[in-house]
């Protein structure tokens, strides 16, 4: 079955989407504030253009709808669209909390429809293949972890477009460029029990944004284990590192490179690493992203819309990574002080 598929904002990964829309469905729509930007993705794609979702839903009549705007602004389009009974895939973070987020599976439930929520970064084969190595219980018992997230954001990222830096359309670096690496911790460890410290502040980006650059917190999930996590988008000059790196009583293993890409460690006992294809980054011209995985994503949600046995990311999971986050920045009290 073709659907009908539409995408919500046309920023640098709705054109990504727009492209895969067309690909492994029937692209009928783009629409965005930009008009510029939205005639861009319409003419290439021979589409029409609209300036807001209410008109996208009224005459393309989508039956999945791609939502690629402002993270502040996802519950309230992935609603809408459940309403006039289409599908959502909704990019990272889904929402700013964990009311919002709750929100978008409520009223999903209520049309019947689904919510996908893009974790590609699930994808990515040395995750995979730590994820099973944990399946196996092959590290033992876990005593411990460290996430690293160094990244580089400028001063000038944050300045092409009006929402990035915006306490409640951005909502932070955890949200924006950290979120993945947050739902493998949750998909690794399982449900947090509490945020035991956790602090932050702005060094090299005082005047273009209304959040943290950089912070460090440690985490205690259910299961009794502890670690922390350290981030910063103050990388000088490009993206340096994005691991997480698990120790066990049987071994040590450590997903690295600049995107979780590699294995940048591992010594766990009768375990060999097995060899991994060469991932590529999402580019975005001044700047680089995650793992370039969004084919499979939309390859798992075809399969999932076609057999519900074909097991997708429920939205509850996507749901746990806000809750972390949240759980974080509460416990760093007012994120604002820098700018006070």
């Amino acid at each position: 079955m073709q659907y009908r598929i539409a995408v919500l904002g046309c920023g640098h990964i709705g054109r990504k989407h727009a492209a895969l829309a067309a690909r492994y469905g029937k692209l009928v729509g783009v629409a965005d504030t930009d008009q510029e930007k939205a005639g861009a993705i319409a003419k290439l794609y021979q589409v029409s253009a609209y300036s807001n979702l209410t008109e996208l839903l009224a005459q393309a009549e989508p039956e999945i709808v791609v939502i690629c705007t402002p993270n502040g602004l996802h519950a309230e389009h992935s609603k809408e669209a459940f309403r006039s009974n289409a599908h959502v895939l909704c990019e990272k973070p889904m929402a700013l909390n964990s009311r919002d987020a709750t929100e978008m599976i409520q009223t999903a439930r209520l049309f019947n429809k689904k919510l996908f929520v893009v974790k590609q970064n699930r994808f990515n084969p040395p995750v995979a293949w730590v994820k099973q190595v944990l399946d196996r219980q092959q590290l033992g018992r876990l005593v411990g972890f460290q996430l690293n997230a160094f990244w580089n954001r400028n001063p000038a990222y944050f300045r092409q477009s009006a929402w990035r830096g915006s306490l409640n359309l951005d909502g932070g670096p955890l949200f924006t460029q950290f979120s993945h690496f947050v739902d493998l911790l949750y998909w690794y460890l399982g449900p947090m029990k509490e945020v035991a410290f956790a602090t932050a502040e702005n060094r090299l980006h005082p005047d273009c944004i209304e959040f943290e650059d950089q912070g460090m917190a440690v985490l205690e999930f259910e299961s009794g284990i502890r670690g922390s996590i350290h981030y910063s988008l103050n990388a000088h000059g490009r993206n340096m590192e994005g691991s997480i790196t698990l120790f066990g009583e049987k071994g040590t293993v450590k997903i690295g490179g600049s995107y979780l890409n590699e294995i940048g460690y591992c010594n766990i006992e009768g375990v060999e690493v097995p060899a991994f294809p060469i991932l590529e980054s999402n580019q975005y011209g001044t700047y680089e992203g995650s793992s370039s995985q969004h084919h499979l994503v939309y390859e798992a949600m075809l399969k999932a819309l076609e057999n519900p046995a074909n097991r997708f990311l429920e939205p509850e999971e996507a749901l746990q990574s806000v809750a972390i986050i949240e759980a974080i920045y509460a416990k760093m009290g007012n994120r604002r002080k820098e700018h006070e």
